[in-house]
């Protein structure tokens, strides 16, 4: 039965109420001759609304128009949309009535709304980034694989001392590099870099040329830097005891000591060792905090890039620079890097391997899925929790194979994870042979929290793994967790602006994985849970979930997220408006969020977190310093002296800040009189609250001044007891003599 054609006024019903149905489409006199007979005589008009694709309109997709010459039409919906989540994020800001009701409902309010954009043809998603895949055979060399086997091999053999060394490490870089040539897929084109350089010198004129995007770009750089770098001194101002053992391990290496796995304080990787260690070197910062600092905060940086290029295969380029923008400037990834532990090296590692793996799968390349897995082997040596990344390469695999793109690859992609896989074990090879010999050590950290190891877990572990999960998925709106030295405490993981584009986000991700049915788009967002779980799954230790550390491989797909966001609003504005309003109105939208954005996470680092953290840990560097005057005035760094008290300093910190990183000051009560044999001034630091120790060294010292030290952290103060020179003393003794004769 044919079914009747819609009419003009049927076209103008459904056009005035969309919430009806779907608009019909009006046939057009090339593949309808019946209806085009009464058509003739009106011009062609177009409408003042955009026709809806399926719901949902594409970049890609769009047909080309003249913006400046229509109608300008302001996206409403959009705009309420991001208004709504934007309220709704400012009302979960901590405060002292926070409840979470009325944020919940705005976002939801927030949501109606953008699906209603959605579905009206409003609402422009960022298409999939041009370029199909392209089909390529997999190169086999059996006699560089057959040789590789041995080195290898010989390599795990050798690694059994848990060190490395020149010969061990040689046989395994070899191994490895012969394993690789086996597979990589060699390039026709060549060219000499020299060259090029040499003919770019002899040219008579030197021209350079900033196009809008290059200085978009290197603003957006500068401004990271600025976050990341800006009183890098002072925030943190402290070390604590992880900070260290850090240097102790450190030591080790600059010492010649080049372990495999570093045992001290229940065991860790070797990558930020060697990284710090260099660090000391090239920069002469020595054994100290700066040090730290400076390799975590550039392993920080060296993150954005790999964020940015992920951004183009997600989307495009704009997604990469705002998510770049969004990523530097945030207090989450910040703090991470000031915190100055190994915690940065898994975000760093996480957003360098899906790069190249999403990339690898896109263009079905060997070489990317090679470079991949040296990704993915090098961070199995940083932070602990990246010992998920496996399993979530694993199953962006899997996602890819069970999708439609993969028709035709599937097999293939099998065989390039597989070369993966086996790439990232060989560079993991030094710590698998570790944790072969010890494999209660090297897993002790991660059993402590995931099982009853260490206490008992508090419930059912099932239930427990749920109640992780939310407040986990949560933390971004919600409770980024109670650790002082990676967060301000018990606030969203994100600003206001950066929440409310995430939660947007999630849901125009979702509506473009429903359109397109693209792989990326549902594993972006399975990754966020994914590399959460090292924090979600502290069944033992369920107060310690979430935590911002652990978490922090998720600050890759959430900041891609959020430019992915942005990006569509921006689109969404040119559309509606036309070039010349549209892009006056993007760059005044950009401004206020940016703004808005980089004004809250400035605060959040530069005060809250400064405060916090400077509340929470002790003033080492002042009993440092005053142990440095010390030594450098009257007395000697050997007779100075820290006395331990419960919950107080740590005596290794006092000596690194004294100048003196190798030397522990602690002296207790029982070990107070072997210091009567030292003839020279001597200092002894007391906590306020050690009346005992003074007591005791007033019993001992009789003639030793008191005094107290007022610190700049209102409830530090300590208490410094000094004891002259032996000399002074007697000299005292004598005038005294003379006085008496007289």
């Amino acid at each position: 039965m044919d079914m009747q054609e819609p009419t003009v006024l049927d076209y103008v019903k459904a056009l005035l109420t969309p919430w009806r149905g779907k608009i019909p489409a009006i046939p057009t006199k090339e593949n309808n001759e019946e209806l085009g007979a009464h058509l003739e005589g009106f011009e062609s008009v177009k409408p003042s609304v955009p026709l809806p694709a399926d719901n949902v309109v594409f970049p890609d997709e769009k047909v080309l128009e003249d913006s400046d010459i229509r109608a300008a039409i302001w996206p409403w919906r959009s705009l309420t949309a991001l208004g709504l989540a934007l309220v709704a994020q400012r009302s979960l800001e901590p405060a002292i009535d926070r409840m979470w009701v009325p944020g919940g409902v705005l976002y939801l309010f927030a949501v109606v709304m953008l699906m209603w954009a959605l579905y009206s043809g409003e609402y422009v998603i960022p298409g999939l980034p041009k370029g199909g895949y392209r089909k390529e055979g997999l190169v086999f060399r059996q006699i560089p694989f057959l040789v590789s086997l041995p080195l290898i091999l010989l390599a795990f053999l050798m690694f059994g001392g848990n060190r490395f060394t020149g010969l061990n490490v040689l046989v395994w870089i070899a191994g490895l590099v012969v394993f690789i040539s086996a597979f990589w897929m060699r390039e026709i084109k060549r060219f000499n870099i020299s060259q090029r350089i040499w003919t770019w010198i002899k040219r008579p004129c030197w021209k350079i040329t900033l196009s809008r995007w290059t200085l978009l770009c290197l603003s957006v750089i500068l401004l990271a830097i600025f976050f990341r770098t800006y009183q890098l001194v002072e925030v943190p101002p402290e070390m604590t005891s992880d900070h260290a053992e850090k240097l102790l391990d450190v030591s080790d290496v600059l010492n010649g000591d080049t372990k495999i796995f570093f045992v001290r304080n229940t065991g860790r990787e070797p990558l930020q060792m060697y990284l710090t260690a260099g660090v000391a070197k090239i920069f002469g910062t020595g054994l100290s905090f700066n040090s730290l600092k400076i390799g975590t905060i550039l392993a920080g940086l060296l993150t954005l890039p790999f964020i940015y290029l992920l951004g183009v295969e997600l989307a495009n380029r704009r997604v990469g620079l705002l998510a770049v923008a969004f990523t530097g400037m945030a207090y989450w990834p910040n703090v991470i890097s000031r915190a100055s532990l190994r915690f940065t090296l898994y975000p760093l590692f996480v957003a360098a391997t899906l790069y190249f793996l999403i990339r690898g799968i896109r263009r079905s390349s060997i070489g990317d899925f090679i470079v991949a897995g040296i990704m993915l082997g090098i961070g199995l040596h940083g932070y602990t929790p990246i010992r998920i990344l496996p399993i979530v390469v694993v199953i962006a695999v899997g996602l890819y194979l069970i999708h439609q793109q993969s028709a035709g690859n599937r097999q293939a992609t099998l065989w390039r994870l597989i070369i993966l896989a086996m790439i990232a074990l060989i560079i993991f090879l030094p710590l698998l042979r570790y944790w072969v010999s010890n494999p209660d050590m090297f897993t002790f950290r991660a059993l402590t929290r995931l099982t009853s190891l260490e206490r008992p877990i508090p419930g059912v572990p099932l239930e427990i793994f749920f109640h992780n999960l939310w407040k986990a998925l949560t933390m971004f709106s919600w409770d980024n967790g109670r650790v002082w030295l990676v967060s301000v405490m018990h606030r969203p993981a994100l600003d206001v602006v950066s929440g409310a584009l995430f939660h947007l986000g999630i849901v125009l991700i979702l509506s473009r994985y429903i359109r397109k049915r693209h792989w990326v788009d549902i594993f972006i967002m399975l990754a966020i849970p994914l590399l959460m779980l090292p924090s979600i799954l502290s069944l033992a230790f369920p107060d310690e979930n979430p935590v911002l550390n652990r978490t922090s491989g998720a600050i890759v797909p959430v900041f891609l997220i959020v430019g992915f966001a942005l990006d569509s609003l921006l689109s969404t504005l040119k559309s509606g408006l036309g070039d010349r309003k549209g892009t006056w109105a993007m760059t005044a939208v950009v401004m206020v969020l940016i703004t808005w954005s980089a004004s809250q996470n400035y605060d959040l680092v530069f005060n809250q977190y400064q405060r916090n953290y400077a509340a929470s840990s002790w003033n080492t560097t002042e009993l440092g310093s005053v142990i440095h005057n010390f030594a450098e005035s009257i007395g000697s760094s050997e007779s100075a002296y820290v006395v331990p008290y419960p919950h107080w300093v740590d005596t290794r910190l006092v000596g690194i800040n004294a100048g003196y990183p190798l030397k522990d000051y602690a002296l207790w009560p029982h070990q107070f009189e072997d210091t009567l044999h030292e003839n020279r001034a001597k200092l002894f630091l007391i906590n306020i609250n050690d009346n005992e120790s003074v007591e005791a060294l007033f019993e001992l010292y009789p003639q030793g001044w008191l005094n107290r030290y007022i610190s700049k952290y209102p409830d530090k103060p300590f208490i410094m007891f000094f004891v002259p020179p032996q000399q002074y003393w007697d000299q005292m003794d004598s005038f005294n003599d003379v006085i008496i004769e007289r």
